[in-house]
């Protein structure tokens, strides 16, 4: 096996990178009133870091490759280079694990100012004291499901799995870190959601690229190529902006004058330029340099992980702004809650992506000359509009203040907005627009045992009305609330888990175990009332969900918190109606166009003669009424 010389400077010049920052920063927690766990334990910890990060995205980006780039066989199984991409994702998480245990009890001492050696001693105590060390633990966990998954792979289904499997596993350490503290800490956590998964992919799949490129007679090497190109370009720049967003939320435009806004200019600068370069990229840009110039850019990630934020020493941020990442200072009115905005960079970002991605199939059937329903159209927009208010609006900024606000978002997210965009139809649109192998891909997704499993419908109406009960009696929301990335996973899932469940009920996409209309009719109704059950007990319950967070936010305008509660009681009680007499609505008239579709394929076959069930019947009424039965 020849030794791949541009990794191995990349992985040098990365390393070397980490250790110059943690020995010039000298001791970092000083300014946080921190104690320091000794320049050892640092120089330690940045190695073990390094190390994680930089396996995880070899994995994430070995995979990708492996699904995306790389062509799969007719029937579904992995070409040998996908599987040799995979072989290496699989080695790559073997040490993603030990890295991610080795940085359990490192990150516990960096966090809590204890030498190594105390850290031991009381290690079960400190990783239950403190947010980062069981980040680490997640990132264990998950890259060890990758590590044994990926040695059994051989389908593009499987490896695609393997796939969202470890994206998540690069997460944990991110939205547990720096970007979850202080004021736009929102801001920062969104932006990271998507800066994270982008660099993984661009970082690994340039790795498996290079070692594609290694093997003689490898082929379709043009098609992968060009499918590399696109998928990075994409990745160089969600890559760039994003950083340039947390670079912003944590440095603030005085702080790019320190140290830590000079590391962060390096890294995007480094990004950038290879985005620039990229023009005439098969001829004139080496993938060498690309793998070099990548290594640097991971080596400034992780020592940027190092650094305090001039954020955090420039201003302490108040409690609101801990809790939220912003100010709430005023009631909400009509006016605030509609033009208040503050834009959300995960599910409001996405909404906007979507609806634009909408439109661009759309125009790609009108240029070929094929109608579309604009009332298709129009059902999507306004689905995505309802997201994009319900996250980024007056509404979305003064829901994790106001339990009633959190629930009228709850109830958009979950009820209205799923709706229109199950009537949408954009799978439909989808496979008629999308070329050959995304549409292939798309296919191949819908009919996996996963996509079947969520579809079923005992799965869509326990997980559309079982997590209410779950969420908000359970204790689970005033834990959530704490935390940004928790209250997104929210977010996401009120709106995926209303989605699925409307799909079956009203969607124009045919899922996967497509149901009778009547069968349909009987879901809703049996679902429905548990939305008005959770209303009524929320408004009668003597106790605050989630107090505790309440109590520490203390907004001057809810005095009671459990006046409140009522409230959000009433809005989860009344909600449900609107939304349910559009399902009705739509289901029978469903129900009607398809008796009528039915009704006209009839009398087609019977007017074509196609169909003899008529002239059977006749005859069997011919020899009823014959000499044998008149006897």
């Amino acid at each position: 096996m020849r030794i791949d010389r541009a990794a191995v400077l990349a992985g040098g010049i990365g390393v070397a990178g980490v250790l110059l920052v943690v020995v010039v920063a000298g001791d970092v927690h000083a300014p946080l009133g921190d104690s320091d766990p000794g320049r050892l334990a640092s120089l330690l910890f940045g190695l073990i870091r390094f190390a994680s990060d930089a396996a995880g995205v070899v994995v994430v980006g070995a995979l990708a490759f492996a699904a995306f780039a790389v062509p799969s066989t007719p029937d579904g199984r992995l070409s040998a280079d996908a599987f040799a991409s995979v072989c290496l994702a699989a080695g790559a998480a073997v040490v993603w694990v030990v890295a991610a245990l080795a940085a359990v009890p490192l990150s516990a001492g960096d966090a809590s100012g204890q030498p190594p050696g105390v850290v031991w001693a009381n290690l079960p105590a400190l990783v239950d004291a403190t947010e980062e060390p069981k980040a680490w633990l997640c990132v264990a966990a998950l890259a060890l499901v990758v590590a044994v998954a990926a040695r059994q792979t051989l389908t593009w289904r499987a490896a695609v799995l393997c796939f969202a499997v470890a994206v998540l596993g690069l997460l944990p350490p991110v939205v547990a870190g720096h970007v979850s503290v202080g004021a736009w800490h929102d801001v920062a956590t969104n932006a990271m959601v998507w800066h994270v998964p982008a660099a993984g992919v661009w970082v690994g799949a340039l790795l498996a690229l290079r070692s594609f490129l290694r093997r003689p007679g490898a082929p379709h090497r043009q098609l992968v190529l060009r499918r590399y190109h696109r998928m990075s370009a994409v990745c160089l720049v969600v890559l760039v902006l994003s950083g340039a967003v947390t670079g912003l939320a944590l440095a603030r435009p005085a702080g790019l004058a320190t140290g830590f806004g000079a590391l962060l200019l390096l890294k995007v600068t480094v990004c950038a330029v290879v985005l620039l370069l990229r023009r005439g990229w098969a001829g004139r840009w080496p993938v060498g340099t690309e793998v070099v110039a990548l290594g640097v850019a991971t080596g400034g990630s992780v020592a940027l992980t190092h650094l305090v934020p001039p954020a955090f020493t420039a201003d302490p941020p108040s409690v609101a702004e801990s809790l939220m990442g912003y100010e709430l200072t005023a009631a909400p009115d009509p006016a605030a809650l509609l033009l208040d905005w503050r834009p959300d960079l995960l599910v409001g970002l996405g909404s906007v992506l979507l609806a634009g991605a909408y439109l661009a199939g759309v125009r790609v059937l009108r240029r070929r000359g094929v109608g579309w329903p604009v009332r298709r159209t129009a059902a999507w927009l306004a689905g995505c509009l309802l997201v994009l208010v319900a996250s980024s609006s007056g509404i979305g900024r003064y829901a994790p203040g106001m339990f009633s606000v959190h629930m009228a978002a709850h109830m958009v997210l979950n009820m209205f907005a799923p709706v229109l965009l199950a009537l949408g139809g954009p799978v439909t649109l989808a496979l008629r627009t999308l070329p050959r192998a995304p549409r292939g891909w798309l296919v191949a997704l819908l009919h996996s045992g996963v996509a079947r499993l969520v579809a079923h419908p005992a799965v869509a109406a326990v997980g559309f009305v079982a997590s209410f009960y779950v969420l908000y009696f359970s204790g689970l929301f005033g834990a959530a609330m704490f935390y940004h990335w928790a209250h997104q996973l929210m977010n996401v899932h009120f709106l995926v888990s209303g989605y699925v469940f409307y799909w079956l009920v009203i969607g124009v996409d045919r899922p996967p175990r497509p149901l009778p209309h009547l069968a349909r009719l009987g879901m809703l109704f049996a679902v429905m009332p548990f939305h008005a059950f959770f209303g009524v007990i929320l408004m009668n319950s003597p106790t605050v969900v989630a107090e505790t967070y309440y109590r520490y936010l203390a907004l001057p305008w809810v005095p009671d918190p459990l006046a409140d509660q009522r409230v959000a009681g009433g809005i989860a009680w009344a909600a449900g109606e609107i939304p349910m007499l559009v399902v009705v609505i739509a289901l029978l008239a469903q129900w009607a166009a398809a008796d009528r579709r039915e009704a006209t394929r009839v009398d087609r076959r019977v007017d074509s003669g196609a169909d003899d069930r008529l002239a059977a019947y006749n005859a069997m009424l011919a020899d009823l009424a014959g000499p044998r039965h008149q006897a």
